[in-house]
């Protein structure tokens, strides 16, 4: 079953109640809310009625929050290949290691396949 994925783009500021109440009726109350409706006669009317305030998608499935905020969730850019004599002593795995000014080593990916290390 296919479902449309409806994003609500432009505030509904100063338009008219039917259009207020048709993206009630869409489960749309706040600009950058995404909701999913089935694909229906019905529901692609009232997309049309308000399609300048936004934006449409068909997609296979509905996603859950979970799954929506999991896409959305940006690369970190980085990521920590080990951590250094300090951060170990603290943990209790190495007794006696470290003084406390670290060197952690953090890799950092750099323009196309280029690698680049940051000590800490």
């Amino acid at each position: 079953m296919s479902f449309f994925k409806i994003t609500l783009h432009r505030s509904f500021i100063g338009m008219p109640k039917r259009t207020r109440g048709v993206l009630a009726a869409l489960g749309l109350h706040r600009r950058g809310q995404l909701v999913f409706q089935p694909v229906s006669a019905d529901i692609a009317g009232m997309i049309m009625k308000v399609k300048e305030l936004v934006k449409v998608e068909e997609v296979d499935r509905a996603l859950t929050k979970q799954e929506v905020y999991a896409q959305r969730a940006p690369d970190p850019g980085f990521w920590i290949e080990s951590f250094g004599a300090s951060r170990r002593a603290a943990d209790g795995l190495v007794a006696g290691a470290g003084t406390g000014t670290g060197t952690g080593t953090v890799g950092k990916g750099v323009g196309k396949g280029e690698e680049g290390e940051v000590r800490l």
